[in-house]
């Protein structure tokens, strides 16, 4: 009979000419051999021919067996949205309407933060004085014209005409007139004639200016008119039409981290842009009028026609004031605005112009369609407009008048439409039909805002652009840094506002994520610990996520799950042949189940045509960061979304699970930070507890890149890693990071049962040994 000590020479004989897989086979078999012989009493002469016979099968093991267990058989592709291409704003933009009330006021309540965020107007920001100036009173037949300039910020002005009613008495009602691209003084020129013949204008005077025509006309029926410029546009050219408008190329000089320019890297992690100065803009302009004596502010209406349009839309989301709406040539559900002043990062991921609209609901509004890409709105778009003004019981509110026998217009046709509309719901109570009359052009000076007494600012160009941006992002600075969370009352705020931010900003919260459909792909049994293969289908999303769950078997279960992410998905946990590292199995010894995955972007989920570190880029060709963000999640956060939905497959599977260890590392490590800050707060069943984080110094205002796979818009303005690490204060965090530990974490973390334990720690974790850093915290 042999002894159980040949084993041990039999081995390392084998071992010389058995390659592996092959030889791991052998020696698993024959510990097998050796422990059967302990317990069961057999001989080693009994269980060795077994043994000898089972070696064929370890040559017969793959010897390229892969370093991870992959989950998608040959051929097989991951029915993931987020695979697809990009969407720009040439995409289809629906709108779901809601079943009931309440779903659409949660709904409307949770787009109209995401516009605010994408703005830059989360909160709002501190309205300094206008120091309004009016002057040169200019007369006309019904009306009168002055010019008007006043600080949206400070030093930097707007710029515009205030046409009021002659011969009435007030207070009148008012009404805002943003512009579209041709700016307040664009001249129709020889081609009025031509317009005329087809039925689009009536006078060949004032139909030259069909801007100013709406002007003068809603002044002769009694409301206080404002019409303010675009930025670059007529007098306001502080900032440049070319920059405003014209932008294509990014601009090193205006890259510097710590001295920035619109459109770069550093303003796009502040929600610094066009769009948002526009639209402050237009909120101050409403200050401006509502402040007027002659103004009755309960009855303000507001229309523009193209880009004003996009600019009447946003300002009916955003401000309360507003009491009717007339957003021309820009609700569809096609084109969704080409300019750089009608995009911005974060404005329609997962929505677009019509239910942008909606969010005025349900107060008036109208809108008529032409032969441009409002063409469909009649059958794509109105008909959800009006069965949500119709759930909102208002279904008069809402019209759309088809004039497709015309261009993209703001026209007689349709200016007629609209003196309609305002008669109505401004209660002007004049007969019908309003038809629009001519009048004495404006000539000359009469145009202009600036003359001798009223010289135009000196402060303009690239300098000023800096001054300005640094302005918002100093002003910004104060508030949030006010938010401090010193307090149980300071700490509710400080979630609602810099939590709220982060959750629009990632797009997305635990409670979003909806049902988790799971496929269990296989379970191989490893001996020590159970390998199971999991797809897990997220059908709201149309997303999947490939995920890993080891469970032991040697040791007892203690109803606690490690979710660990890292930044090189799955394979960075184990080793060759898909064996767990050294870390992962003394978790699993000490009683843990352990699960990763792939995140977007990772592994299996790699992104075809995906830069190594960068996000994706849709193909306009203008360099700026909105046309791309404004349309698509950001990897980042697309990667925090997976994340979500691993942490709701296990509240949500098995019962038996009594908490979980959130872990991120490498390049992860940022994207737990997020997650854990819009996982909703929970003491039940699989509630997070523990969150350990590494960051490699990582911060994202260090960023030189939007395309940069870190980049988050908007995440600076909110305090970055730090305010992500602060918003998981209900819970014990761990972080490994070669700073100094942020005083936000201490009041973040003061009187809450959470506890920040800051680790210093440099270079990379395989060099440093955080992950076994991780695994001694957890099972401390």
């Amino acid at each position: 009979m042999l002894s159980t000590s040949m084993i041990f020479i039999i081995q390392p004989l084998l071992g010389a000419f058995l390659k592996p897989p092959a030889w791991r086979v052998a020696r698993d078999c024959f510990d097998l051999a050796h422990r059967l012989e302990k317990r069961m009493r057999y001989s080693v002469a009994f269980i060795l021919p077994i043994v000898i016979g089972l070696l064929p099968i370890a040559h017969r093991c793959p010897a390229n067996e892969p370093a991870e267990p992959r989950i998608l058989g040959e051929g097989q592709i991951l029915e993931d949205c987020r695979h697809e291409p990009l969407k720009d704003l040439h995409g289809y933009f629906p709108f779901h309407v809601p079943s009931t009330q309440e779903a659409w006021q949660r709904r409307s309540d949770a787009l109209k933060r995401q516009v605010q965020v994408a703005t830059g107007l989360w909160p709002m920001p501190e309205r300094t004085p206008l120091k309004p100036v009016i002057h040169g009173r200019i007369e006309r037949d019904g009306f009168t014209v002055e010019q008007v300039y006043f600080e949206s910020l400070p030093g930097f002005f707007v710029t515009g005409q205030l046409f009021r009613p002659a011969g009435k008495a007030g207070p009148f009602p008012a009404v805002l007139c943003p512009h579209g691209h041709g700016g307040r003084l664009q001249d129709a020129g020889a081609r009025v004639r031509v317009q005329i013949t087809r039925g689009e204008e009536r006078f060949e005077a004032s139909g030259r200016f069909p801007k100013l025509a709406r002007c003068a006309q809603l002044a002769r029926m009694g409301c206080v008119t404002l019409i303010i410029d675009m930025i670059g546009y007529a007098d306001n050219m502080q900032l440049s039409r070319q920059l405003a408008h014209g932008f294509a190329n990014r601009r090193p000089e205006m890259e510097n981290a710590n001295s920035w320019g619109l459109y770069s890297t550093q303003a796009e992690l502040r929600c610094q842009s066009i769009l948002g100065m526009q639209t402050w803009n237009c909120i101050r302009a409403l200050d401006f009028l509502c402040a007027l004596p002659d103004v009755d502010s309960s009855r303000i209406g507001v229309t523009g026609g193209s880009g004003g349009g996009t600019q009447t839309i946003l300002l009916g989301a955003l401000d309360s004031r507003p009491t009717v709406a007339f957003p021309q040539g820009m609700v569809s559900t096609s084109m969704q605005g080409g300019c750089t002043c009608e995009n911005c990062c974060l404005l329609r991921i997962g929505t677009g112009n019509v239910e942008l609209a909606a969010l005025f609901a349900p107060k008036p509004q109208a809108m008529t369609t032409a032969d441009d890409w409002t063409k469909e709105m009649m059958t794509r778009g109105f008909p959800e407009l009006k069965s949500l003004y119709a759930l909102l019981g208002r279904p008069d509110h809402v019209a759309c008048t088809p004039y497709l026998h015309f261009p993209h217009n703001y026209n007689y046709v349709t200016r007629a439409r609209m003196y309609e509309w305002f008669n109505k719901y401004l209660r002007l109570r004049l007969d019908e039909p309003i038809v629009e009359e001519d009048y004495k052009l404006l000539a000359g000076d009469e145009l202009t805002v600036w003359d001798e007494e009223h010289p135009q600012p000196a402060r303009r160009g690239d300098d000023f652009e800096r001054e300005l941006v640094a302005y918002l992002t100093q002003a910004s600075e104060r508030q949030i840094g006010a938010l401090e969370p010193t307090d149980e009352n300071a700490r509710k705020t400080y979630r609602e506002v810099v939590g709220g931010a982060v959750e629009a900003i990632i797009g997305r919260t635990s409670e979003d994520v909806g049902p988790i459909k799971p496929h269990r792909v296989a379970t191989i049994d490893r001996g020590s610990y159970d390998l199971g293969k999991c797809r897990l289908a997220v059908p709201r999303h149309q997303e999947q996520v490939l995920a890993i769950r080891l469970f032991p078997k040697e040791a007892d279960w203690n109803g606690q799950v490690v979710l660990w992410l890292t930044g090189a998905g799955k394979q960075r946990l184990f080793e060759a042949a898909a064996k767990p590292t050294t870390e992962v199995a003394k978790l699993l010894s000490a009683g843990y189940s352990v699960v990763t995955a792939d995140l977007v972007g990772q592994g299996e989920a790699a992104l075809a045509g995906a830069a190594e570190g960068q996000n994706r880029a849709v193909a306009n060709p203008r360099e700026y960061a909105g046309y791309t963000y404004g349309y698509n999640t950001p990897l980042l956060a697309q990667q925090v979304h997976d994340v979500l939905t691993l942490v709701e497959w296990l509240r949500s599977g098995d019962g038996d699970i009594r908490s979980v260890q959130l872990v991120g590392t490498g390049a992860a490590g940022v994207v737990v930070a997020a997650a854990g800050a819009v996982i909703k707060e929970s003491t039940g069943a699989a509630a997070v507890v523990d969150v350990a984080i590494e960051t490699d110094g990582f911060r994202f205002r260090q960023l030189s890149d939007y395309r940069d796979a870190r980049f988050l818009p908007g995440i600076v303005k909110y305090g970055g890693l730090p305010a992500l690490l602060a918003l998981n204060a209900s819970r014990n965090v761990r972080v490994f990071d070669p700073q100094p530990e942020p005083p936000l974490l201490t009041k973040a973390f003061a009187a809450l049962p959470g506890k920040m334990t800051w680790t210093a720690a440099a270079g990379s974790s395989g060099a440093n040994g955080t992950h076994a850093a991780v695994v001694d915290w957890l099972t401390r």
